[in-house]
């Protein structure tokens, strides 16, 4: 399966791209050698190491298994890769940066080097103090070199050392020894091991403030959508930062969540994002319409009419149904899972009242077929009794019959301290598709409770130009 998508995936690549290739340690060492044989092992440039999570399982007979593995290729020797850091612990700088001024944190660093020099003004005292007796002399480091006008050409030794701490780049001590102020840097550069301590808690603030933690294992229920395999949007971040520039393109050929073309559109990349399944482009709609409000881009592949609707539901009975689901923005029943669904296809939850915790559920049942009936109504109306739902909507793709509308309208009105809402209703995709509501069969406001949550308010740096397939 792998092979030959990883063979068109070479081929599209650009000679400055690269590809990152996620997988756990059961599959990683047989897609090396795929990787290997197609990217060439010349192109092979790091295997990364991610911490996924900090809990194991210690009952079992083995270590614990907090790891995923994550290849990075490339497909030629000219790839773009950029300077990626990753910010100091807190931990770290408070042990090594204990000074601060109107700049920031500091330490303290020698501004003298080893051996005696006999001519000119780098073995001569300074400010009171004679380096020569320690056998050293002044010796500063370029970093400070390049503070000064022309990076301090033409001037002496005394002359940079006095520009420096005109400047406030040396430390006294209470000895008179003179020290250059080591200032904090954005961080330290990326290495292949992408962890973070475990027990802390915190997030970056700024360079002095530090953080207490590498990239961020999805335990942050703000961000967690409730797609099984989820990824941090801040590993997504790390990896795009690192391998393109804005206004590059972005590629995920198995978007799931969407958490890739979410990281590009918050970078100000182009992307494309394909999925095989409806309930993965559905979710990855909703998502990039929740976190970026005024987004546009395109889906190709999702039935666009009413013929297309037909062709899928003959075509994959599931992927229809995940589909239709997605039309009243409810989620499927079970997730991904396939199996015996008990009369319900999909889950709308929906507010019953003004706080967040005022919510219920309205039970969606999907029929494609040609031919629907009485019946389907009065099975819906069971199983929204038997689980104790706010009510339920039956999406048909063949026209309803009058009995069927008469029996949905038999069962009443649902109370909530929003309103009444008819308990029982019976939608065509075709009105879906239209966007055609009757009033009178109006669904309470969407809420947000179990299932796909809302993703977070974001930052688009760019008008959105991208794709989305299925």
């Amino acid at each position: 399966m792998m092979a030959v998508r990883l063979i068109e995936l070479h081929r599209v690549l650009k000679p400055t791209g690269s590809i990152y290739l996620h997988c756990d340690p059961t599959a990683s060492h047989y897609l090396k050698i795929l990787l290997d044989g197609i990217f060439g092992a010349e192109n092979f440039r790091n295997e990364i190491i991610w911490r996924r999570n900090n809990s194991y399982n210690s009952t079992t007979r083995q270590f614990g298994p907090i790891h995923d593995v994550i290849f990075f290729y490339s497909k030629t020797d000219v790839h773009r890769l950029n300077e990626v850091t990753t910010p100091h612990l807190r931990a770290y700088l408070a042990k090594e940066f204990r000074y601060s001024d109107e700049k920031g944190r500091y330490r303290v660093n020698e501004i003298m080097g080893p051996g005696l020099r006999v001519n000119g003004e780098s073995g001569k005292p300074w400010r009171g103090y004679d380096p020569s007796p320690k056998g050293r002399h002044w010796a500063i480091p370029q970093a400070l070199k390049d503070l000064l006008p022309n990076n301090g050409a033409g001037m002496t030794s005394h002359q940079q050392l006095d520009a420096l701490d005109a400047l406030g780049e040396i430390h006294f001590s209470e000895s008179g020894r003179p020290k250059y102020k080591q200032r904090v840097t954005t961080g330290t550069a990326l290495q292949d091991i992408w962890a973070f301590q475990p027990g802390t808690e915190g997030v970056l603030v700024d360079t002095n403030a530090g953080i207490d933690q590498d990239v961020k294992w999805l335990d942050s229920e703000s961000e967690r959508l409730g797609y099984p395999t989820q990824k941090p949007l801040t590993l997504l971040e790390r990896i795009i930062n690192a391998s393109s520039n804005p206004g590059d393109v972005v590629l995920d050929p198995f978007c799931g969540c969407g958490t890739a073309v979410h990281a590009a559109e918050k970078l100000g990349r182009r992307w494309v994002g394909i999925d095989v399944t409806h309930l993965a482009i559905s979710l990855v709609e909703r998502r990039l319409k929740d976190a970026f409000p005024n987004i546009a881009f395109d889906v190709l592949g999702t039935p666009r009419d009413l013929s297309a609707a037909r062709d899928l539901a003959a075509r994959d009975k599931h992927q229809f149904q995940w589909w239709a689901v997605s039309l009243l923005d409810a989620v499927p029943q079970g997730g991904k899972k396939k199996g015996a669904d008990r009369g319900i296809d999909g889950i709308r939850w929906v507010r019953t009242g003004p706080r967040d915790g005022d919510l219920d559920r309205v039970i969606i049942s999907v029929k494609g077929g040609e031919n629907v009936s009485v019946r389907d109504v009065r099975d819906l109306a069971g199983t929204v009794q038997r689980e104790g739902a706010l009510g339920g909507v039956l999406i048909t793709l063949a026209d309803p019959t009058r009995d069927m509308l008469r029996e949905a309208a038999s069962h009443g009105y649902a109370s909530t301290g929003l309103g009444q809402f008819r308990k029982i209703m019976v939608k065509t995709i075709a009105e879906l598709m239209a966007g055609v509501h009757d009033d009178a069969e109006r669904l309470p406001p969407l809420g947000r409770g179990e299932g796909f949550r809302r993703a977070p308010r974001e930052q688009s740096v760019r008008p959105s130009q991208t794709g989305l397939f299925e």
